[in-house]
């Protein structure tokens, strides 16, 4: 019996082993054969580079401006994890009032619904304008702050009002404190949900820099949105294609980050995380 286990047990790793391969090589050797194809019909077709350059061209013209574009992505990458974790915070602690205060939650949850759903494009002149044009970065954070906010304070609301209700009545048996309840129950079975909210206001953050940095134009002359912007005015379309690149670089380190952290805090005991064995 304990071999039969043994055996399944090996049986069940070298399966999980083979599947997270898989996932890993797959979209590697699709992107390698989709790289080659593009490089393939723009050379064969003689395709004009201000149409759409060459995976080698975008290379070279990543090779070349490498400084600028470095500083561009330093500056953009500022902004997003700067703006991430000022919507993180007030998320987070904006959720917790809400529980806590009912009034509080119906006061003030249709106006993070408007925020939510006014187009930051529509209100970044007046931030820029409010702000003052000296502070620009100061503006391009209060923009990727608001779009990013509301998924955390959304899920986190729904996680903390979606306790067991047993286990709340369990709590209030034990005369637990709001602060116990809150620690112990309310935020540890919130997580999978605020976790959810962090992963999609990560993606949110970055677009709410790109956003506010289009808006804002040649004010700000150091993001990877202004380099677009000033590759596509002078037709430098591979460097254009390159910032591009780099910007998606960018989003898909942080969309795999906050899941190695979901994965972290998770892995272990939420049916989302916990890796079956068949």
């Amino acid at each position: 019996m304990a071999e039969s286990n043994q055996r399944r047990t090996n049986q069940g790793t070298s399966t999980g082993e083979i599947a997270l391969s898989v996932r890993i090589i797959t979209p590697i050797v699709l992107g390698i054969l989709t790289i080659a194809l593009w490089e393939f019909a723009v050379r064969y077709w003689q395709i004009p580079k201000f149409i759409i350059p060459a995976p080698s061209m975008i290379a070279e013209a990543l090779f070349k401006d490498r400084t600028v574009l470095a500083l561009s992505f330093w500056s953009t990458l500022k902004i997003t994890v700067a703006a991430f974790c000022i919507a993180a915070i007030l998320g987070i602690s904006v959720a917790v009032l809400f529980v806590q205060s009912k009034l509080f939650e119906i006061g003030l949850f249709p106006y993070a619904v408007i925020l939510q759903v006014t187009p930051v494009v529509a209100i970044a002149p007046f931030i820029l304008i409010w702000v003052g044009l000296d502070h620009v970065e100061r503006a391009l954070l209060i923009l990727a702050t608001i779009v990013a906010f509301f998924p955390i304070l959304s899920n986190t609301t729904l996680g903390l009002k979606s306790v067991d209700h047993n286990l709340r009545n369990l709590f209030d048996l034990y005369g637990a404190s709001r602060f116990q309840r809150l620690k112990e129950l309310e935020f540890p079975s919130s997580l999978p949900f605020m976790l959810g909210g962090l992963k999609i206001s990560g993606g949110l953050a970055l677009i709410g820099a790109v956003v506010a940095e289009f808006v804002a134009g040649s004010g700000t002359d150091n993001g990877l949105a202004w380099r677009i912007v000033e590759s596509a005015n002078r037709l430098d379309i591979p460097r254009m294609f390159a910032a591009l690149l780099l910007l998606s670089i960018l989003g898909i380190s942080i969309f795999f980050g906050l899941s190695f952290v979901e994965n972290l805090l998770l892995h272990k005991w939420h049916e989302s995380a916990v890796r079956r064995e068949n």
